[in-house]
């Protein structure tokens, strides 16, 4: 392919990856979930000059417990910085924040047109059927429901994802071999070997992916494994590999980890132990009932085996096989077979032995074993949290994975199709024809529920300050909080000061009033999963704290706090 080719080639889906992720947009007007609200409105605090806060308490697992709130205690930062950029330029609503995802997703669309051009020439592929899976990667990507919707929501799931193609990309680039040093150089640099600049530029991105989400340790030791195997090397130039790409790395995040000791006492993220000891969803918001390992181990092996295989099977089904049927299953059965290069093995000229840490086998390497790294942990350290998003999140490059696999075997079935009935017109067009067919379908046909379900979320809470005007108890923007149980869509929404709602009874929630004076409003959302509304009514001391407040607002339970 020559260059003027594949800049023709990137530039064709990246047009139609944003254009497809523009028309997106135009329908998802509200972020959903939470999380994608969190990163919006922490942006908009920064450009208020606020600096980095929040007017929700989501999480009490790590002080200081006051409003506003430090940003960050758990997540992290880059997506806010990014969607801050066109929020500079455009103003500071949702709408202008998606550009920074919209413009992500069009990248992670011309990372899957590389990848598979990449792969394509490693495996030897005619040219023809080569520049067809490369394209036609690229094409399915823009219009990949997982990928489209993501791209229009701007929290960490497409920024970790281009992080990831992008660093498995650049590993697939490293050169065999270490320059040799100066004879007498007796350096820390020379005793590691030389460090390739590309190493260095792997390690930057591996920083900018650790402050994008927790998981990018899963791709620095992705990178080590690859690293490390690399045959032909010494020891000391494989270590070189990783140490060269470790300190980067460490430099670009620790000015972050340094602000989190400030602001929390901590440089680590916060609450992971927590999270890892959930038994439950809600727990994430416990006040008084905090997750131990006293109690995570009280809970028994059955219903500690289940926690897994709960979160086992949401890794496989949810996330990775729902939303991008068919394609993502047919790229799921085909992995182990496609991302081993069998499925070209005897049916192309001989490949010259592959090197040891570039070209496409690296990067194939890499971004399978960060993809089982990143599901295995999630499924076994973090079975209850990852049915509330963590994999979800970090999964961008493992759909581009499937998506890839797939189209690999629609490639190889078609080919012996011809070769068996004879076909003397190439119709290698034919995979990717099926894969940009059913991701479109799939987009047209789904895409267009997740906005109204997000526009009737918006809807309700801005009708909220009237309602509750209209009752006699208006809200103060930044006054007394308010607990709820959508503590960050009442912040971005209204304005007030919102506490995260626990699960817990009654009296844990009057303390939590209590630790925060002035509080004295409750709402919740009457399909609340939990122990409210109802527990309001479930004790003697809950019937005479909590006064149901009548509103003329569907969907939506408030109390006035009565006591003291």
């Amino acid at each position: 392919m020559s260059r003027r080719e594949a800049w023709a080639s990137a530039a064709l889906v990246f047009v139609v990856a944003v254009a497809v992720r523009a028309w997106a947009a135009s329908i998802i007007t509200f972020p959903r979930p939470e999380d994608t609200a969190y990163y919006v409105g922490v942006a908009r605090q920064l450009l208020e000059g606020r600096g980095l806060v929040s007017d929700a308490i989501w999480s009490y697992g790590t002080p200081p417990l006051a409003l506003p709130r430090p940003a960050f205690e758990v997540w992290l930062p880059l997506p806010t910085f990014l969607a801050a950029l066109p929020m500079a330029l455009l103003g500071t609503t949702f709408a202008a924040a998606q550009w920074s995802s919209i413009a992500v997703g069009g990248l992670v669309a011309v990372l899957a047109w590389r990848l598979a051009a990449d792969v394509a020439a490693e495996r030897g592929l005619p040219i023809g059927r080569a520049r067809t899976l490369a394209l036609g990667t690229g094409l399915s990507s823009a219009v990949f429901l997982p990928l489209v919707l993501h791209s229009v929501l701007p929290d960490s799931t497409m920024l970790f994802g281009a992080l990831v193609l992008a660093t498995c990309l650049l590993g697939g680039r490293i050169p065999r071999s270490p320059l040799e040093p100066l004879p007498g150089d007796r350096s820390l640099r020379a005793r590691l070997g030389l460090i390739d600049g590309r190493v260095v530029a792997l390690g930057i991105l591996l920083g900018l992916a650790a402050l994008t989400r927790n998981e990018a340790i899963w791709l620095a030791l992705a990178w080590a494994f690859v690293a490390w195997r690399a045959g032909g090397l010494p020891a000391r130039a494989r270590l070189g590999l990783v140490v060269g790409a470790a300190i980067p790395a460490i430099v670009v995040f620790v000015p972050w980890a340094v602000r989190d000791w400030l602001a929390f006492g901590s440089p680590f993220p916060g609450q992971a132990l927590t999270n890892a000891l959930s038994l439950e969803g809600r727990n994430i918001f416990a006040w008084r009932e905090t997750p131990t390992l006293a109690r995570y181990l009280d809970a028994g092996l059955g219903t500690l085996v289940g926690l897994r295989i709960s979160g086992f099977v949401h890794n496989l089904v949810n996330v990775l096989l729902l939303l991008g049927i068919p394609i993502s299953a047919l790229g799921l059965v085909a992995l182990p077979w496609t991302a081993t290069g069998r499925a070209f093995a005897g049916r192309v000229p001989a490949m010259p032995a592959l090197p040891a840490v570039g070209g496409s086998a690296g990067v194939v390497s890499m971004l399978v074993v960060f993809s089982i790294l990143t599901f295995v942990a999630t499924t076994l350290l973090f079975p209850v949290a990852t049915t509330w998003g963590t994999f979800l999140h970090a999964s961008a490059a493992v759909q581009v994975l499937l998506l890839l696999s797939a189209l690999i075997a629609l490639d190889r079935l078609i080919a012996e199709v011809g070769r068996r009935r004879g076909w003397t017109r190439p119709v290698a067009w034919l995979g990717p024809f099926l894969a940009v067919s059913a991701g479109a379908l799939f987009t047209i046909v789904l895409l267009p529920g997740f906005g109204r379900d997000g526009a009737g979320v918006r809807d309700r809470f801005e009708a909220l300050p009237a309602a509750l005007a209209e009752a006699g108890i208006p809200l103060e923007i930044r006054g007394a909080p308010v607990i709820t149980d959508f503590p960050i869509y009442l912040a971005e929404v209204t304005g007030a000061h919102a506490l995260a709602l626990p699960d817990e009874p009654p009296e844990s929630v009057l303390d939590l009033a209590a630790a925060f004076p002035g509080t004295r409003l409750l709402i919740v959302a009457e399909d609340n999963e939990g122990i409210w509304p109802e527990a309001a009514l479930s004790t003697s001391r809950g019937l005479a704290c909590f006064e149901l407040v009548p509103i003329d607002l569907e969907g939506l339970a408030v109390y006035r706090i009565t006591c003291p």
